[in-house]
């Protein structure tokens, strides 16, 4: 018999705890529009004015800086045995995640309900929110370096930040600044689920109906089976939850290069996932905002109460594959 792995231990513990007839959990007000795009300036303001209003429950702090001396942000909520971290906005032009990490902080951290209490009792959900905060200032894809001559990224810009997580690479000797910044700050935390949210463009599926998002869990060979197995059920809880609210989930056909977020931290044994929402136009950016906040409420929800480990990993298999691009 395989041996249970750190968080199959993790969540039978939290399961038994489970307190039933919780109410349920909080999602955002369909009726309230969130800003899409806060500048950084708002982003700290926002940040801090959470911590403030929450009376500490959102712990803000600054993971280090950029390359043009920007914090790059860390919010983390709850104090539970089972930790989360999710990243948002590493390339600088996807921003849609980040507004939604800072309702579900909102939610999560402000909220007083029995929900809101169980929830952070169960989980530690620390956020990167706006991982690089250069490359929203300049709205492109990469961090700020003018003297990059990058593998991945370009020349005489900077650095594609989700290239550069390799476990083979000391934070210290990362090119990538804010890169290692996330590699010292998952040291630190240690977390069992790291779910990275970035854009796509847009797409069809067989049916000639649009993908709203995209996911996948790590696909170098080396990462442990279990570590898979846990990303996959990952996978499930997010595609089910976002499909519940209208989205149109896929697989997204990512690579195996072992830089890549969602395989570096799969190698360094995380059940890690990659959500790419579909960058379908400004009239579905609220749609697309509050689809990643169910997804990461829902991601939360399932590690607390210990369903996420009664899941079949072979669910994952069967999210249909991403189609074609539009024109």
């Amino acid at each position: 018999m395989a041996k249970p792995t750190r968080f199959a231990l993790l969540s039978a513990f939290v399961a038994i705890l489970t307190v039933f007839g919780l109410v349920t959990p909080a999602t955002a007000t369909r009726g309230k529009a969130l800003d899409p795009r806060p500048s950084n300036a708002e982003l700290t303001r926002e940040l801090l004015a959470l911590e403030r209003i929450s009376r500490g429950a959102v712990e803000v702090s600054a993971i280090g800086k950029s390359n043009q001396g920007r914090p790059v942000w860390s919010a983390r909520v709850g104090n539970g045995p089972l930790r989360i971290l999710y990243i948002t906005q590493q390339h600088g032009n996807e921003p849609l995640g980040t507004p939604a990490a800072l309702e579900f902080l909102r939610q999560t951290g402000v909220g007083k309900s029995s929900y809101n209490r169980w929830l952070r009792s169960r989980v530690t959900v620390d956020i990167v929110v706006r991982a690089n905060p250069d490359g929203h200032e300049q709205n492109w894809r990469y961090n700020y370096d003018p003297e990059a001559d990058p593998e991945f990224g370009q020349a005489g810009r900077g650095y594609d930040i989700n290239r550069y997580h390799d476990p083979a690479v000391a934070p210290e000797d990362n090119p990538a600044t804010e890169a290692g910044l996330i590699q010292r700050h998952y040291a630190a935390f240690q977390p069992h689920i790291v779910v990275d949210y970035h854009m796509q463009g847009r797409y069809v599926d067989d049916e000639g109906r649009e993908i709203s998002a995209s996911l996948m869990w790590p696909t170098h060979a080396d990462v442990a089976p279990g570590d898979v197995a846990l990303a996959k059920q990952i996978s499930v809880v997010a595609q089910e939850s976002m499909t519940a609210d209208g989205a149109n989930v896929s697989q997204y056909p990512g690579g195996d290069y072992q830089g890549i977020a969602r395989n570096g931290y799969g190698l360094l044994g995380s059940g890690s996932v990659l959500i790419e929402l579909s960058n379908m136009g400004a009239e579905h950016e609220q749609a697309q905002i509050r689809s990643a906040l169910r997804s990461m409420d829902a991601i939360a929800r399932s590690a607390a109460d210990g369903s996420l480990g009664t899941i079949d990993p072979a669910k994952a298999d069967a999210i249909p594959p991403r189609g074609a691009p539009l024109p």
